[in-house]
């Protein structure tokens, strides 16, 4: 059998020389500096950003780097260490949503979008990415691309928001509508909130109601895992990831619907609601009930019953009480796969062999059609599962899978 590949961070130095290198031999200059920002993981609340609920990011310590230098004009000059020799172009100039084709989309939209919201001051820029979070692997390597570029941009163009976890709300709604409306990927906010506003030793708790300020909508709450000898295991399954093929619109669209006839802004609204009832399964069915067909139901019960989840494992976890800690995490998966139906085999398998071999529990993490599961796990034990799953799926003919190391680490910053 295949050893199983661990992807290690890069640490500060590598990425800054490397960025730093790709930038000086494609350009012939040096970049006026370098900022990194993280993927992430979300423990749990998984499609609940885009309901108005709760989610418990952590960031990664996996980081794209990117080195930069802004021009004089408005054009956009990326390369990317995926392919060293390979410059994309755009002028932001007359620029339009969806203008701009590839990868090179998400940086060249952040400009877009801060010149959207009036930015004038910002104009076009050379890039060069070096990133080691692994692509279409649903840790949010498109966020740490969007938000790295929006901290070099607030930077370089001196517009002073990249120094207060208020003011970053404004670089991350540039970046969340650069993924919306220049590359033509959903995201509901989970992703950049979680790699521009993450502290290191802590989740994110992002609540996602629309009516709340930036200064009321998170709160760090402690994940650390040494202090009860845990390890977080991730593992990518590398099954073809896409979320560009109209399932995630389609569940989106199915629970806007269901708000509608339910008569509430959002099923947040719903979910507290039910959470209040004194009997919840009661509350439950009766909102069910209210529904015309039985996919939207499986909608509706997922959301609502995971935005409970949320609030749950912030408690269990405080508690120390990993064992229940990793039941949610489980009924966090089942629900997922049974009732928003966004797992795939790989995802399944996955999370099954880490839960026979002994983890507290498993789950997807991230949209789901492929991407990766993360497990609770004694110190450890992680190579060995990550081994067990390896094994498994070169019986099943799958691809192989890749682990990385996780703990809750820092967000966005400038490294050099």
């Amino acid at each position: 059998m295949t050893a199983v590949e661990f992807i290690e961070p890069l640490t500060h130095e590598e990425g800054v020389s490397q960025a730093t290198k790709l930038f000086v031999d494609t350009y012939g200059a040096a970049p006026e500096g370098v900022w990194a920002a993280p993927g992430r993981v979300n423990l749990i609340g998984e499609h609940t950003d885009y309901n108005a609920g709760l989610c418990l990011p952590i960031a990664l310590p996996h980081r794209t780097f990117i080195a930069l230098k802004p021009r004089e004009d408005t054009k956009v000059r990326v390369v990317s260490g995926v392919a060293p020799d390979k410059v994309a172009e755009a002028d932001l100039d007359g620029l339009k949503a969806r203008g701009v084709d590839g990868w090179s989309a998400y940086p060249t939209g952040v400009a877009w979008a801060l010149r959207q919201a009036g930015f004038d001051k910002v104009k076009g820029f050379d890039a060069a990415f070096v990133s080691c979070v692994p692509l279409g692997s649903g840790l949010s390597s498109s966020a740490a691309m969007t938000c790295s570029t929006a901290l070099a941009l607030d930077d370089v163009y001196g517009l002073g928001y990249g120094d207060s976890d208020a003011g970053r709300v404004t670089l991350i709604n540039a970046a969340i509508k650069s993924e919306n409306e220049m590359a033509g990927a959903s995201t509901g906010g989970l992703d950049q909130n979680a790699s521009m506003r993450c502290t290191a030793g802590h989740a994110l708790l992002l609540d996602c109601r629309p009516e709340l300020t930036p200064l009321e909508n998170v709160s760090q709450q402690e994940f650390d895992l040494d202090k009860y000898n845990l390890e977080l295991l991730v593992v990518d399954t590398q099954a073809p990831h896409q979320l560009n093929d109209g399932q995630y619109a389609q569940r989106r669209a199915t629970c806007e619907e269901a708000a509608k006839i339910l008569g509430v802004a959002n099923l947040r609204v719903t979910a507290d609601g039910i959470s209040k009832a004194d009997d919840q399964f009661q509350a439950l069915k009766e909102t069910l009930d209210a529904l015309p067909d039985e996919t939207m139901k499986k909608r509706v019960r997922h959301v609502v019953t995971e935005i409970e989840r949320v609030r749950s494992f912030v408690r269990a976890f405080a508690q120390g009480d990993i064992k229940a800690a990793g039941r949610l995490f489980n009924a966090s998966h089942d629900s997922l796969a049974a009732d928003y139906e966004v797992t795939v085999p790989e995802l399944d398998i996955a999370v099954d062999v880490a839960r026979k071999n002994g983890a507290y529990g498993a789950r997807m993490t991230g949209g789901g059609f492929g991407g990766s599961i993360i497990a609770l796990v004694d110190k450890g034990q992680g190579h060995e599962i990550a081994q067990k799953i390896a094994d498994r799926f070169e019986k099943e003919g799958f691809n192989a899978p890749r682990a990385l190391p996780a703990f809750a680490a820092a967000s966005a910053s400038r490294e050099a």
